[in-house]
């Protein structure tokens, strides 16, 4: 544990609690009918790449040539638009519950690619925390299921789901050294203003169809907290995480999403602490303990001794 790194636990902790506070909170924004999910999407990233420009009249002035900016936009195809617009799309053909559990896939993802295009091994360790996270998320998941209801195309909505899950996992592991050029804000700015340009083809009727004036308190705080907190904050604590963690612990914190949840359902007298539950978060973070004291791939053991990030 010499290379553990408050700082990248910390960061992915943040963005993951976020993460799951976004979850009751875009559900009951949505609850209206006002708010569709590509419009919720389109607020994401709009709003994202607004706040970073505006973050980024504060910083220091980074010079991005041609190259690197072609694979900002590859970035920003995996990281955000295919990973937020097929989950959204995909939560629309299927369950909730179902696609609550294809998203404990993503450890499990992340730790193979990680394998394969960084050579980061596959230990005994690391398995038995990715299998020990996700048996305490898919017990949070399935409890919190409390409805059978399939949605038009399941098929079709898990396979985007699906998607999204392995499209983030391919952003993670080839990107992972890429982010360490330019500062959070850098690259966010132009990640999500790639993602703007590709989202507003295919969104911009339904922002001119949508009835603006009918907006409540509760739309604009909702949105407003999506936007600011769930997106701006928590990318820029992921940025943080993966450039002082390994990738598949940055997919482990995936996990903290259903007890957040869990918890804001206890908080609002929906739910209860019961015994499954307590196990549960006890294995996750069992899960998280474990793949943090894994085997690291042999840059990564140098970056850990020579004080760099890991």
């Amino acid at each position: 544990m010499k290379d553990f790194n408050l700082k990248g636990h910390a960061a992915m902790l943040g963005a993951n609690t976020m993460w799951g506070l976004m979850a009751p909170v875009a559900k009951m924004v949505m609850a209206a009918g006002i708010v569709s999910p590509l419009l919720m999407t389109n607020f994401r990233i709009l709003g994202a790449a607004l706040l970073f420009w505006t973050a980024s009249l504060f910083v220091p002035n980074e010079k991005v040539p041609p190259r690197d900016l072609l694979l900002m936009a590859g970035a920003a195809m995996l990281g955000i638009l295919f990973n937020q617009g097929c989950y959204v799309f995909g939560v629309g053909f299927t369950s909730p519950g179902e696609a609550s559990i294809i998203t404990t896939t993503m450890p499990l993802w992340v730790m193979v690619l990680a394998a394969l295009i960084l050579g980061e091994p596959i230990t005994l360790k690391k398995i038995g925390g990715i299998v020990l996270g996700a048996t305490g998320a898919l017990i949070l998941v399935l409890g919190a299921a409390k409805s059978g209801a399939k949605g038009d195309n399941p098929t079709l909505g898990d396979l985007l789901v699906l998607t999204a899950q392995i499209s983030y996992a391919l952003y993670l592991t080839f990107y992972r050294n890429f982010i360490k050029k330019y500062s959070v804000v850098t690259l966010m700015k132009w990640m999500f203003t790639f993602a703007s340009i590709a989202i507003l083809p295919v969104s911009i009727g339904t922002m001119m169809s949508t009835s603006w004036d009918a907006f409540t308190s509760r739309e604009v705080f909702g949105v407003g907290y999506v936007v600011f907190f769930a997106t701006f904050l928590s990318y820029i604590c992921v940025m943080i995480g993966q450039k002082n963690l390994r990738p598949t612990l940055v997919g482990m914190y995936n996990y903290v999403q259903p007890i957040v949840a869990s918890c804001v359902g206890i908080w609002l007298g929906l739910d209860v602490v019961t015994f499954p539950k307590l196990v549960a978060v006890l294995l996750i973070f069992t899960g998280v303990f474990l793949v943090t004291i894994s085997k690291a791939a042999p840059h990564d053991v140098v970056r850990a001794h020579s004080g760099k990030p890991a």
